[in-house]
């Protein structure tokens, strides 16, 4: 049976979960969802005096706040798996980061281009889909929970530009569906902590018509959300460009649907340091300058990788595996 859409929401009785407070937090963040790999193939992190540390303390040393940590149903090499994103989740909380919670409902990659569901679910009907969403969604939500863990925020999907779980939630053929799944891991992740916020995510923070395609497209079909969030990734020659138009967005999608913003990755080339150095402070603050405090945070998506780990060239290490002067931008 599918759960109904009205879930009880249960508060923690716990009070030291730490919820996101707009008015006075603004996540300077990271996701680093490659580092329990990087770190099992011998590769170490290390300070601006070029001493080996902790990868959070690393972070946390360069202004970062936040932690952001992919989610993945049944990766074939076991990384981003529940058990994964727990470890790296308590290593997080134990460094005194805040902790968003990246949910792609795949095994592997979504983004604009790929949105496969699980294998597991590969069969599955809506109906039986929006039971997968739920249930998945509780069981690492109380998997963090039993070590204590509410995340701040949780993200339903990633880059769902064109919806999410294709053929069946493909938002330019189902809206509808594309919508009732976000209800869904909306419903479940509130069922487990209702502190933690929902954010709907999407690439090209620039493109105003997209965001508007898509969120009007929730609204119109009941989604459930409470924030919306955003990826922007310029070059050296055209950042100031991107944030312009990033900023304008931020300003129309909180004026349209009355909901905050997040910027939940940014990146650029670790060869334009200074040029990405730039970039980040522009967009840092132009996204705490929109609507009273309604810009909640910036995400640096892999800063850690470097020396061309997984063929990623937009980390914010140099080659000796120390912070570049982009990340002074968070101090």
């Amino acid at each position: 049976m599918t759960p109904p859409q009205d879930t009880t929401h249960h508060t923690p009785a716990d009070t030291t979960k730490n919820p996101s407070d707009s008015s006075i937090f603004f996540a300077k963040g990271a996701d680093v969802s490659w580092v329990s790999e990087m770190e099992a193939q011998g590769i170490k992190f290390y300070n601006r005096q070029g001493l080996q540390e902790d990868i959070f303390q690393v972070l946390k040393d360069e202004g970062i706040n936040s932690i952001r940590l992919r989610a993945w149903v049944h990766p074939l090499d076991g990384y981003n798996n529940t058990d994964d994103v727990v470890s790296k989740a308590i290593r997080a909380k134990n460094a005194g980061m805040k902790i968003m919670i990246d949910f792609h409902y795949s095994d592997t990659w979504a983004d604009p281009a790929h949105q496969i569901k699980p294998a597991a679910w590969s069969t599955d009907d809506v109906s039986i889909l929006k039971d997968s969403i739920y249930n998945y969604t509780v069981s690492v939500m109380n998997a963090l929970k039993a070590q204590n863990i509410y995340p701040d925020w949780v993200q339903v999907g990633n880059e769902t530009n064109n919806g999410m779980l294709w053929p069946d939630g493909r938002a330019d053929s189902v809206m509808n569906n594309f919508a009732a799944f976000i209800t869904a891991g909306y419903n479940a992740v509130k069922s487990v902590s209702d502190s933690s916020q929902v954010i709907v995510h999407i690439s090209n923070g620039y493109d105003n018509n997209l965001f508007r395609w898509v969120f009007d497209g929730l609204k119109n079909n009941d989604a459930k959300w409470d924030i919306i969030g955003m990826s922007l990734y310029p070059t050296a020659a055209d950042w100031n460009t991107f944030n312009i138009e990033c900023q304008a967005n931020m300003t129309d999608m909180i004026s349209r649907y009355n909901k905050p913003v997040m910027i939940c990755e940014v990146g650029m080339s670790w060869a334009d340091s200074t040029a990405c150095n730039l970039f980040l402070k522009d967009i840092l603050s132009k996204t705490k300058a929109v609507s009273n405090h309604k810009g909640l945070g910036v995400f640096y998506w892999e800063p850690e990788a470097y020396s061309n780990w997984q063929q990623y060239t937009l980390g914010a290490f140099n080659n000796s595996g120390q912070p570049t002067i982009a990340m002074d931008a968070f101090q």
